[in-house]
């Protein structure tokens, strides 16, 4: 029986995980670390998000983004975005450094169990648990619009569906979204030789102004701070504050999660899309139908007038929708059994536990509850810790003392350490031929705290720390 078993190891999924066996939590881990970002994002995006506002979290603050780039290298710089193949690879480091054995397979099915779930893996495996984390990012919660649904994945796909977009590499293809996403899509279609356009609903595209300089007069600063967000304090508000978000009323948290920080494009990415993308702001598609050579598309624009089109290929970059019913691994009971928003996200309470007892979830499928930050990466900070808290007063037990051995790599000589009574690690002089004693709170417990390994996991295809990862 675990404490705690993780489901995904995108960001927030390994972040709980690193806070949660520093807090002695016998847990386990499972999940492709980093998958939506090496198996859903095509060469050559990048990071929205500034560097510095795109850490995953460990305890200590150890093994942030600016650490693994100046160890490769790297450009970590305000206004200097990061590619996407850099940030997977921070986080595959991350993981090898910071978080307990992480087990690939995939989790199949949660179910109530024994004092608590049971989780069945993809290859039959049967966990039992007392507390269950849901960290399973964005793909669960794809979101197509109604008129392309039903069509076949050859004529339609969601932009989180490719990797590669060399395929339509001299072909005609329409992507339909006003966001991030729909325009560098498009943008790295144009440039590879596609015959690319956009629609967009909305009359005119939005996009994100170049952020103001790091260092500036304090006044500027006063009137708008940086924040993991963007600049400004409503910004900051949703970034930095979460907690306080939890307690505004429920049908303003709703509302600004459905409407804050809505569809624009970075502003590196702007000249990219409008010297070379056939820009259709104000449509959309009212029905669509397959046809020899593509499908056909109805558009209507804001006036109601309407007009046909013809193209080979659809990609809707029109985003997710979190919902209680699209949590697919969970049994009927489970989601059934889970009190809902208007909006259909889970109720979660202030440690990030759903209604029902010792099911917490994590990421996108939070941000009704918590706020916009919850979309983000930057969000995982708050939530790492903050579930991890709530984990621990559901169990209604403190952090165990017991070893924890750390992963292996460079400089580590594998040396176990031990928990002490508060979860907190600290280093000391190994005795011969055993272990060191290790004492809370010193003043190098952030050395090896944060890089600790939880309970010893089974399965298959692992990734144990210092290790090569498989290669693909």
């Amino acid at each position: 029986m675990y404490d705690l078993l993780v489901v995904g190891a995108g960001p927030y999924g390994l972040s709980i995980a690193s806070h949660a066996a520093a807090a002695g939590l016998n847990l386990r881990v499972f999940g492709r670390p980093m998958a939506s970002w090496r198996d859903h994002m095509p060469a050559g995006m990048f990071l929205k998000s500034e560097p510095w506002a795109s850490n995953l979290s460990d305890p200590a603050g150890r093994w942030r983004l600016d650490a693994y780039c100046t160890e490769r290298g790297l450009t970590a710089r305000h206004a200097h975005p990061i590619p996407v193949e850099d940030f997977a690879s921070y986080g595959l480091w991350f993981a090898r450094n910071a978080v307990p054995e992480v087990d690939e397979r995939l989790i199949a099915r949660v179910s109530s169990g024994p004092e608590g779930f049971s989780a069945v893996a993809e290859d039959g495996e049967v966990l039992h648990a007392r507390t269950v984390a849901l960290a399973v990012g964005v793909m669960p919660f794809i979101e197509v619009p109604s008129a392309l649904r039903g069509l076949h994945p050859t004529l339609v796909t969601h932009s989180s569906h490719h990797s590669d977009l060399g395929p339509f590499q001299g072909k005609d293809v329409t992507v339909i979204g006003g966001g991030q996403a729909a325009l560098e899509t498009a943008a790295l279609l144009a440039e590879q030789g596609t015959r690319v356009r956009v629609l967009a609903r909305a009359e005119q595209l939005r996009w994100n102004d170049v952020p103001p300089p790091w260092e500036r007069p304090w006044w500027q600063s006063a009137r708008s701070p940086h924040s993991g967000l963007g600049p400004g304090w409503r910004n900051w508000f949703y970034s930095e504050r979460p907690g306080l978000f939890r307690r505004l009323p429920e049908a303003t948290r709703t509302r600004i999660a459905a409407t804050a920080l809505g569809p624009a494009g970075a502003w590196w990415v702007r000249e990219r899309v409008e010297r070379a993308v056939d820009l259709m702001p104000g449509h959309e598609v009212t029905a669509a139908a397959a046809v020899p050579g593509g499908l056909r598309l109805e558009l209507a624009d804001r006036s109601g007038a309407r007009r046909a089109m013809e193209t080979e290929h659809v990609i809707a970059a029109t985003g997710f929708k979190a919902h209680r019913d699209r949590l697919g691994m969970l049994s009927a009971e489970l989601r059934g059994a889970m009190t809902a928003l208007p909006d259909g996200s889970p109720v979660l309470d202030r440690g990030f536990e759903s209604s029902y007892p010792g099911l917490f979830l994590a990421g996108l499928v939070t941000a009704s509850g918590f706020g916009p930050a919850m979309r983000f990466v930057h969000g995982a900070t708050f939530t790492a810790s903050t579930l991890v808290q709530g984990v621990r007063r559901r169990l209604r037990a403190a952090p165990v003392r017991g070893s924890v051995p750390l992963p292996q790599g460079p400089g580590r000589g594998g040396a176990p350490l031990r928990c002490a009574a508060d979860g907190r690690y600290d280093e000391a002089s190994p005795g011969p031929g055993g272990p060191g004693t290790l004492r809370a709170g010193g003043a190098d417990a952030g050395r090896g705290g944060p890089g600790v390994r939880g309970a010893v996991s089974g399965g298959r295809r692992r990734v144990r720390g210092g290790t090569a990862w498989p290669r693909r």
